[in-house]
């Protein structure tokens, strides 16, 4: 089958290729080994462990409502209905991709594709191969778990976000390696729910690459929480015990449990694309290089999304998607690297784009930095979510917005505003001066902007 398009991946990336090409008139054809579209995203990643998180907050929420005013008797956590409500979510918005692949006569081919190189791609489908071929091929292929680095364990001992997000019962005490944003989510859903969390991080600190102050408050949160956190502990074995399992590690005392999730970072899936026989040339730690235009080391090979450099977000890949299609199409497309926000979905949320203080010393820039807390936000005080506080990171010359930080209620949301100020320049003089509406959340954006010329009004 000849298409003018063919795109490896039905994750964000692929899926998103997929449409657009289909809407600037190309024949595009879609490779996906999984018979439900959408990738690990959808299915096991972000939209899973969002359900699974708002149910369980729910959850938590529900057994102190007496200071709002509501009493309610005999919470109990009915984890099969949660574990369902979950999956139907996953399967109504894989449908809807589905939907989204017909409306735009977009071709699916279910099975694994590999490159054969000239243009071809071998789809491996149950009971043979289907040979494609196709003007531009775009690889978005995503991520698999990555396993804990020298640490062998017999099959079963150790868990990855896929297994975390659907246990049949609630661990007595889960170990969780990774103090990231997948090792606090789900840490923090199987705690609310009654287990025992243990974190273990190989650094001194949780969140590695975040806003360094940002990290320490939400560590001090997570602990009041409930979570146990043990820094520069370096797992070295998972065996098993009388009570499950025993981790030992380098720097801590070995620690009984019945669960551990490696949480330890993802790595680029691009197993069994036969990426050297077609040309196409990979970095150190495994990612497709690519250049401006996503153009892959192999002609008419592009590259999008987790296989390549870059954070390991679902909306990078989307937008990378675009530009890379429009680039093939039209001749332009752009991604701005610096504008991509990054959120953790715990309680509270965290929110980030931009530069941390720390980078922005290590590269001996002067900034301004204007902070507000949410304890001195109506709306905060209204919703009962008083913990955290909004930093943005101004150019002391020029006053542009170089970073915005946020730990608080309904910070992934918020990073929002945030994004759009800096994708349009905006200085925080621009954002205090844009009306906010009383009493709301993104009154604490206003301030913090406030705040960075020492004029916050409310604190």
């Amino acid at each position: 089958m000849n298409h003018d398009l063919i795109v490896i991946g039905a994750g964000p990336g692929g899926y998103v290729a997929a449409i657009r090409a289909a809407q600037l008139g190309l024949n595009v054809a879609c490779v996906e080994k999984t018979p439900a579209l959408g990738g690990t995203c959808l299915q096991v990643g972000c939209i899973p462990s969002k359900a699974l998180l708002e149910s369980s907050a729910l959850f938590e929420q529900a057994k102190s409502l007496g200071e709002f005013g509501v009493r309610v008797r005999d919470v109990a956590c009915d984890l099969p209905a949660m574990l369902q409500r979950k999956n139907q979510i996953v399967a109504s918005l894989t449908a809807g991709i589905g939907s989204l692949f017909a409306k735009h006569k977009i071709t699916r081919y279910q099975g694994g594709g590999r490159l054969a190189g000239g243009g071809r791609v071998v789809v491996a489908e149950t009971g043979g191969e289907r040979r494609l071929e196709g003007k531009h091929i775009i690889v978005a292929t995503g991520s698999l778990p990555a396993p804990l680095p020298g640490v062998s364990a017999d099959a079963g001992l150790i868990d990855n976000s896929t297994d975390a997000l659907a246990y049949d019962r609630i661990p007595e005490h889960l170990v969780v390696v990774g103090a990231g944003y997948i090792g606090l989510e789900l840490g923090t859903v199987w705690r609310r729910l009654g287990a025992k969390v243990t974190v273990l991080e190989y650094f001194d600190r949780i969140l590695p690459g975040a806003d360094a102050e940002i990290a320490d408050e939400a560590r001090k949160l997570f602990q009041k929480q409930g979570l146990e956190f043990r820094l520069k502990a370096r797992v070295t074995g998972v065996v098993r015990d009388d009570q499950g399992r025993l981790v030992t590690c380098e720097g801590s005392e070995p620690i009984h449990c019945d669960r551990v999730l490696a949480a330890v970072g993802r790595v680029p899936n691009t197993r069994n694309l036969n990426l050297d026989a077609a040309g196409v040339a990979c970095d150190a730690t495994g990612r497709i290089t690519v250049n401006a235009r996503f153009e892959t080391s192999a002609v008419g090979v592009y590259a999008i999304g987790d296989v390549i450099a870059g954070p390991m977000l679902a909306h990078k890949a989307e937008d990378e998607a675009m530009a890379c299609v429009e680039q093939i199409v039209t001749g332009y497309g752009h991604v701005n690297y610096n504008t991509i926000p990054g959120v953790v979905y715990t309680e509270p949320e965290i929110a980030a784009v931009g530069k941390t203080e720390e980078q922005l010393k290590e590269a001996a820039v002067n900034y301004r930095k204007g902070v507000f807390p949410f304890r001195a936000n109506g709306r905060a005080r209204a919703l009962g979510h008083t913990e955290g506080w909004v930093k943005i990171l101004a150019d002391s010359a020029t006053d542009r917005v170089l970073g915005v930080h946020i730990i608080g209620p309904r910070a992934g949301d918020l990073i929002a505003e945030a994004v759009a100020a800096m994708e349009f320049g905006a200085s925080s003089e621009d954002v205090a001066r844009c009306c906010h509406a009383h009493p709301t959340l993104a009154e604490a954006l206003k301030e913090a902007a406030l705040a960075v010329d020492r004029r916050a009004i409310h604190f």
